[in-house]
């Protein structure tokens, strides 16, 4: 099968590199001279946690083509993602996946099919996986395959999509957990993501310098943004997963796993990478989702709020951050 993949970050990379250990025919879209590196060297991935190195070679190019694929994985930041919508919908394919953070989702998924003119099916997804790019290789870390969240905003997702997708990754140990409503998933994200990156930006983009009251205010502050969510009529997807952050086993599981996030390369590569070279992403995905939980104006937001402010401003963000 044919598949694009546009975009090649770190979640674009261990997406092409589990579509072509698929079998596949895989397309990468890349620019500049990390595009030059991959046509050049091939794609290097260095696995952490895993201890091991892969190398593959899929088709490397710069601008979309007239090649028909059988799906197109979009794999962009929020913040640049709708610049890209044009270009999706010149692809000559039935079905795309958009990869990653969106509180904008249905808007997105409505341009792109005006813009289309056809019927493509257009579907959400979220995968797990952090690191950081090198020269050469990108470092992943990961825990076992990863897989992906994915669905449809609403409702069911085609019986021909999911055939598609399941024969993509089919050998790979590569999962593809669906989802009944991925636009409620994708506004539930950010109630445990953001946390992290305000405290990755009070810290100086290095979690080792959070203190044990900091991690404690990640911790409430999702549980406050997870509750008021629900106040809304949100249903919190992945389900139960709002239990990781109030008082019972599952939060005393969480505060060890942020511990050891914090205090190893692991947050630097989960967490910390991100933060420090996604500031107009995390800016965007903090502004849209504060605007979500203001629609409660009678929440409780300590933890919340008292994280935030410790942060610096986002324009003192961009200053420091933009451009590496």
């Amino acid at each position: 099968m044919k598949a694009l993949v546009y975009g090649a970050g770190i979640i674009g990379c261990y997406l092409t590199h589990m579509l072509s250990l698929g079998g596949n025919e895989v397309t990468l879209l890349a620019r500049g001279k990390w595009k030059d590196t991959l046509s050049e060297h091939g794609l290097e991935i260095r696995h952490h946690l895993q201890r091991k190195t892969t190398l593959d070679r899929p088709r490397v190019i710069g601008e979309i083509d007239d090649t028909r694929y059988d799906a197109v994985f979009a794999v962009m930041p929020m913040s640049e993602i709708t610049a890209i919508l044009p270009a999706l919908a010149r692809v000559r394919t039935p079905l795309v996946v958009m990869v990653g953070n969106n509180t904008r989702a249905e808007e997105m998924r409505r341009e792109i099919l005006e813009l289309a003119g056809d019927m493509r099916e257009v579907l959400f997804a979220f995968q797990v996986t952090a690191g950081r790019k090198e020269e050469e290789r990108v470092v992943v870390e990961r825990f076992g395959a990863s897989g992906l969240d994915i669905g449809a905003l609403h409702g069911e997702v085609s019986e021909k999509a999911r055939e598609t997708l399941t024969a993509l990754f089919s050998g790979t140990g590569y999962a593809l957990h669906w989802q009944e409503d991925m636009e409620a998933y994708l506004f539930c994200h950010p109630a445990a993501v953001l946390p992290i990156a305000y405290l990755a930006y009070a810290c100086g983009g290095d979690l080792r310098r959070s203190t044990r009251q900091g991690r404690r205010d990640m911790l409430d502050a999702a549980r406050e943004a997870y509750a008021v969510l629900s106040q809304l009529g949100i249903p919190i997807l992945p389900k139960g997963d709002e239990r990781f952050f109030t008082p019972g086993p599952k939060r005393t599981l969480m505060s060890l796993l942020y511990f050891i996030m914090a205090k190893s390369v692991i947050g630097d590569l989960v967490a910390c990478e991100h933060c420090r070279h996604a500031v107009k992403e995390m800016e965007m995905l903090s502004c849209d989702f504060e605007k979500l939980l203001a629609q409660k104006l009678d929440a409780s937001l300590t933890a919340w709020h008292r994280l935030k402010d410790q942060m610096p401003s986002w324009e003192e963000l961009h200053a420091r951050y933009d451009g590496r």
